[in-house]
């Protein structure tokens, strides 16, 4: 399996979801729940992103945080508050597995091992909106914005996006003028390569020496809570 977290359950319970899962392809910009709808499914996804967001009644976007493939999306089906506060919006394109979200509570309840993983998870989920916030508020856009295209970059393992300057923007919150400032400097650079919506990252590590502490600590809090040999 290539969603990460689904890849940590014990085998007896991967042989029970096989029924459970079905394979779907995300599509950019498909909502996947809005905020106080009632959730009828989870999604793992497997070299998509989801993007977790607050939106106020005037429109105004608030980064949250982003689910790729260490991840899922849909907490609140075994949290028990049946609907979420944040909207979920598919970022890039990509297939993921979808469960029922009363199979998904089901199993929380009835399994010890998925109840312990998915705890985990969500303290690790809870750690990112913390520190995006922190982020968004008091680093520069630059920051922020190599902290959104490392994330984005580890929920699909890859070394290219597809992401446009005008979603970026959306969701750091910023002047679409500032993205595309900081894009132009770092393109020159030879950090990036950008066109129509694509982004090539052929030096990843020029992102993370200019990146604020923010990413690197998200990344240790997942690797903390959710290590390649957890055992329930």
């Amino acid at each position: 399996m290539e969603n990460q977290l689904l890849a940590l359950l014990p085998e007896s319970d991967k042989s029970r979801w096989l029924s459970l899962l079905k394979y779907v392809d995300l599509q950019q910009g498909q909502s996947l729940y809005a905020s106080g709808q009632s959730l009828n499914h989870v999604y793992f996804p497997m070299g998509s992103i989801v993007a977790l967001h607050g939106v106020s009644q005037s429109g105004l976007m608030s980064e949250l945080a982003l689910v790729g493939r260490e991840g899922m999306v849909g907490i609140v089906s075994f949290l028990g508050g049946g609907s979420s506060t944040s909207d979920a919006v598919v970022l890039s394109s990509g297939p993921a597995f979808r469960m029922g979200a009363q199979a998904l509570r089901h199993e929380f309840e009835n399994s010890t091992a998925v109840m312990s993983l998915m705890l985990r998870y969500t303290q690790a989920l809870i750690s990112q909106m913390a520190q995006t916030s922190l982020c968004n508020q008091y680093h520069s856009v630059e920051q922020a914005m190599s902290r959104l295209l490392l994330l984005s970059l580890d929920c699909v393992q890859s070394t290219e996006l597809n992401m446009t300057q005008e979603v970026m923007a959306q969701i750091l919150g910023v002047r679409r003028e500032r993205v595309s400032q900081v894009a132009v400097r770092w393109q020159r650079s030879k950090w990036i390569q950008y066109a129509r919506g694509h982004i090539a990252v052929p030096d990843r590590s020029a992102l993370e020496r200019v990146s604020c502490e923010c990413y690197k600590a998200i990344k240790k809090e997942y690797e903390r809570l959710l290590p390649s040999d957890w055992v329930p």
